[in-house]
């Protein structure tokens, strides 16, 4: 049935989504949103200032509902007039990508160890000798150099 068959009562019963979905069908073509909504308004005898009031709530509603897609035209259109291209991501190139970053990375750490080989560590035996120079002090004596 077309919708200028139908009541106002009938259109009153229906989404704003639902009659884009009517209104684009009928058209056949895509069309923007404030000459989707104004045929809205249109049908359902809104005044003006209802349109304006009532654009925002419209524009939301297209965006999150998976009939419609926006096009490239800042224009509306129905989804099943438009096809989407499928990519096919191929995993093995995934892989193999990331095969060679682990490889670069152990090669490096490998590097990086041969350099840690060739610095002269200094022999820390020293450091022991500071140990008899340490003395244990208690609270009582720390009260009385204050």
């Amino acid at each position: 049935m077309k919708l200028k068959n139908k009541t106002k009562e009938e259109l009153e019963l229906l989404s704003y989504t639902d009659l884009t979905e009517l209104i684009l069908k009928e058209n056949k073509k895509p069309m923007n949103t404030p000459a989707i909504f104004k045929s809205i308004c249109e049908m359902l005898e809104y005044s003006d200032s209802e349109y304006t009031n009532k654009i925002g709530e419209f524009y939301t509603s297209l965006t999150t509902d998976k009939r419609f897609v926006f096009l490239d035209t800042a224009e509306w259109d129905l989804k099943d007039n438009h096809s989407i291209p499928l990519i096919i991501d191929d995993d093995e190139d995934m892989e193999e990508e990331i095969e060679v970053e682990e490889e670069t990375t152990l090669e490096e750490n490998i590097e990086d160890e041969e350099d840690l080989d060739s610095i002269e560590i200094e022999d820390d035996l020293d450091d022991d000798d500071d140990i008899d120079d340490l003395a244990i002090v208690d609270d009582e004596e720390l009260d009385e150099e204050n």
